[in-house]
């Protein structure tokens, strides 16, 4: 480092604050990075000083502190010379001066990095020298000083008292601090190194107890900390009121209504309106009907005809579509608003956010970045961290989100009163958990939600979903719920709703629980009718003892098996074994402990698991293995070799099994499955009923007349003797039941299945194109045999290809299956022209 001259002076800009008061708008930039009109706030400091003779700047960094690096370099192209020293930790104010004490000499100015101000810092500098300080604090009046550190000072400037963060009644004065000091080196020698310490709290009140000479100047001119988004926003408005000396970029140009400073490259239709003081940036362009007040519209930006923006402060990047109407509004970096959305006063939008048409977001919400409102989604709580925000809070019968972020428990008692309220007055809900202490904390946030619009609550605890549905058939309570961590991400929470029955809750009565948890239309009850909360003991046992009654148990205990199960930690571990032990089969349990905060499988344990669970099979000569996932609905099935059966190969398995035992007349599965399952059908006189891709449109086909078995592409069965749901642990048990019965194993099963070939592509299409894309592929396709129930399933004799819309995804997925994969690729490949072709 080089020190500088010890007769002149340089400064310290203090660049290391989080912004955390800013946020969303410093989520991917640090604070002295925001723009203000269009130009970085730590800029416009150095602008500040380098007008008052200050050209030699050290820059503390710490947070993201590469991009100040990057953007500034050495500083020569903004006519100054920069030196970084980083930090590696916070040390706060003063020790943070100290770590970088090296490079420094003679009078030093400290100056945050997040300020706005047009301060003559040549007179404070003056003054400083003058009364011959050791430090001065540059002061400044404001209406309001409780946010900030209020000083006194005497008639000749020296200070008296400091008070930190006042109450009304402790403001003695509206002179506060305004973090910018002026510093001779001496005062280095009394920071102590690499520990925290903070100027005004720390060193400056230690000088007052020594008498050392500390010094107030109460300057002139316009002073606002940006340190949170009112702040902000009155910092720009006053700068376009020309309230501040800065400079503005661009060409001035008078308007009728007012004035305007233009970019190079930016285009403003003559039927384009501007009003008051609007800044607009470089290579912009501004259609025709559009209308802007006292507005600042950063580089690259589009603004679309109709468009009203009042108030508004766009960086760069920024697209505004037709009819968009914003007021007070800020979108940062990159954001899109779609055609005919209504901002409402106070909204902020982070970086890279894309607004949906026709999409209505209520006041003072803010959006995260990266964040997707879909269209005609209404917003009226912020939008934090997670993938997106739907007009829809159910995704088909469960609700997704981050916990105690996205999920929070704030969120969970308002859900539950919303669910009362349509489950109604008396009567009682099911609900259930597992065993991950997030899951608790937002369950019982449920709880009372539920309980506060009366009803009565049948808590199970920690079970497996499939007892809540068993509990369900019974009758007794009006629809259940279960929370748990995401199977495949533990900071991932799901709440899944049930109704009467034990089916997934249909969408019909999701939309009616929506409408009621955004309108806030649910009523709470007086204290006296507040809903019990009772703990049922009975359940578990009453399940057994079904689940043993549906089974031949004479021939699974005479064929004495040898299988070796993992229960990934997951509540089965809880009921399963005893069923096992009264059976006679000899397992080898493995994760069979529930572990609270280790029931997620992501793809990298997942192959570690089955890996062991092969090992195991083979080493022990078991006649299968099974892994169970941690919510118990679905298996992974290995054969007695140690390979693992795909899913589509564990369907066709299972689906040959129970024909060959049961002689079924219909069994049913989801369009996606293969055409093998009709080829076996047919092989053994039974129908195939065709569902929906998911849960629900299973449990609606095990409810046809004559279907006894549901088999799914994704790991889930249901023997619909038992129960309507997805049961991992009834499906793990009757599968062994059938393999007895007919004397199959799976490899032999699997050498025995009809050969196709299947291929599956991902094809990217934006979301507002995807009802286009669909309905050129409905006529393109509409003179083949074809299957409508989920997507498309184009038939073409000994072939076929299912176009499947990404149900939250901008994609399709292509699944296609033929006697060779040559034909199955060509049939694959010839739809993804087409989608890229319809999408245009």
């Amino acid at each position: 480092m080089t020190k500088n001259k010890k007769n002149g002076s340089n400064a310290v800009i203090m660049a290391g604050g989080f912004g955390t008061r800013l946020r969303p708008l410093t989520c991917h930039r640090p604070k002295p990075m925001i723009p203000l009109v269009n130009v970085p706030i730590m800029e416009r400091v150095i602008d500040l000083l380098k007008i008052h003779g200050v050209k030699e700047l050290v820059v503390l960094p710490y947070f993201q502190g590469e991009q100040i690096e990057n953007y500034f370099g050495d500083g020569s192209a903004f006519g100054v010379n920069i030196t970084y020293v980083r930090a590696e930790e916070d040390l706060g104010t003063a020790g943070s001066v100290k770590n970088a004490a090296d490079a420094l000499g003679g009078t030093t100015i400290i100056i945050s990095g997040d300020l706005i101000t047009d301060i003559d810092l040549g007179k404070a500098v003056a003054f400083h020298r003058r009364k011959g300080a050791l430090a001065t604090i540059v002061l400044t009046r404001v209406n309001n000083p409780l946010p900030y550190g209020i000083v006194i000072t005497n008639r000749n400037g020296r200070i008296l008292r400091f008070l930190e963060k006042p109450t009304w009644g402790e403001v003695f004065s509206d002179t506060i601090n305004t973090g910018i000091y002026i510093l001779e080196s001496e005062v280095f020698k009394h920071i102590p190194p690499g520990v925290e310490s903070d100027f005004s709290q720390d060193l400056f009140p230690q000088f007052l107890k020594r008498r050392s000479s500390l010094f107030g100047y109460i300057a002139e001119g316009y002073w606002r900390d940006v340190g949170n988004i009112g702040e902000y926003q009155q910092a720009t408005r006053d700068i376009l009121n020309g309230q501040v000396k800065i400079p503005f970029p661009g060409e001035k140009r008078d308007t009728e209504h007012g004035w305007a400073w233009i970019g190079q490259g930016t285009v403003v239709d003559p039927g384009a309106t501007l009003k008051g003081a609007v800044v607009i940036g470089n290579n912009c362009r501004i259609e025709g009907e559009a209308t802007l007040e006292n507005t600042v519209i950063g580089d690259d930006c589009w603004i679309g005809p109709r468009a009203s923006i009042l108030r508004g402060i766009l960086w760069d990047g920024v697209r505004v579509g037709d009819g968009v109407h914003m007021t007070d509004d800020i979108v940062a970096h990159g954001s899109t608003i779609s055609s005919g959305t209504h901002i409402l006063d106070g909204v902020t939008i982070g970086e890279g956010c894309v607004i949906g048409r026709d999409s209505r977001i209520k006041p003072q919400v803010k959006i995260w970045p990266s964040k997707v409102v879909e269209d005609g989604a209404v917003l009226s709580t912020s939008l934090v961290w997670g993938e997106r925000w739907a007009r829809e809070l159910f995704f088909e019968s469960k609700i997704t989100g981050l916990a105690n972020v996205e999920i929070s428990p704030e969120l969970a008692a308002r859900l539950g009163a919303a669910f009362g309220a349509f489950i109604g007055v008396g009567n009682s809900v099911v609900t259930s958990r597992d065993g991950y202490l997030s899951s608790r904390m937002i369950s019982r946030a449920v709880i009372s939600g539920l309980m506060s619009t009366g009803v009565n609550v049948e808590n199970l605890r920690t079970v497996p979903i499939p007892i809540v549905r068993y509990e369900l058939r019974s009758g007794k309570e009006k629809a259940g719920l279960h929370v748990r961590s995401s199977p495949t991400d533990g900071s991932v929470k799901d709440i899944i709703f049930f109704d009467g029955t034990g089916r997934d809750l249909p969408v019909s009565k999701t939309k009616a629980i929506e409408r009621l948890f955004f309108g806030e239309d649910f009523h709470r009850v007086p204290h006296h009718e507040i809903g019990h909360l009772n703990y049922p003991y009975r359940v578990l046992e009453s399940y057994r003892q079904d689940f043993l009654e549906h089974l031949n148990r004479s021939a699974i205990s005479q064929a004495r098996l040898k299988v070796v199960v993992d229960y990934a930690n997951g509540a089965a571990a809880m009921v399963l074994p005893t069923i096992f032990g009264e059976l006679g089969i000899e397992v080898i349990s493995l994760n069979a402990y529930h572990e609270t905060e280790r029931v997620h499988m992501t793809q990298e344990n997942m192959e570690n698991i089955i890996l062991q669970l092969s090992t195991i099979v083979t080493s022990l000569k078991a006649d299968a293995g099974f892994l169970i996932d941690p919510g118990a609905q679905r298996i992974f099935i290995v054969d007695e070799t140690g390979k693992l059966l795909d899913h589509h190969d564990a369907l066709l398995a299972v689906v040959s099994l129970h024909l060959q035992h049961q002689h079924p007349e219909r069994i049913s599965v989801p369009v996606s499955a293969s055409m093998n399952v009709g080829i076996l059908a047919r092989k053994y006189g039974a129908q195939v009923i065709w569902t929906k891709d998911n849960h629900r449109g299973m449990m609606d086909g095990g409810s046809e007349a004559g279907v006894s078995f549901v088999g799914g592409t994704k790991g889930g069965f249901i023997f619909t003797e038992f129960q309507l749901g997805c049961d991992a642990m009834f499906a793990t048990v009757k599968i062994l039941e059938l393999m007895v019965s007919t004397g199959l194993r799976f490899r032999e099963l699997k050498r025995s299945l009809p050969k196709l070939n299947m291929v599956r592509e991902t094809v990217p299409c934006p979301l507002e194109k995807k009802g286009q894309v669909m309905r050129r592929l409905m006529k393109a396709t509409e003179k083949e045999e074809r299957i409508l129930l989920d997507g498309i399933r184009v038939h073409y004799g000994d072939s076929y290809v299912l176009i499947l819309p990404g149900a939250d995804q901008s994609s399709f997925l292509l699944q296609a299956e033929a006697k060779t994969k040559d034909k199955a690729r060509r049939l694959v490949r010839s739809f993804v022209r087409q989608i890229e072709k319809y999408r245009e």
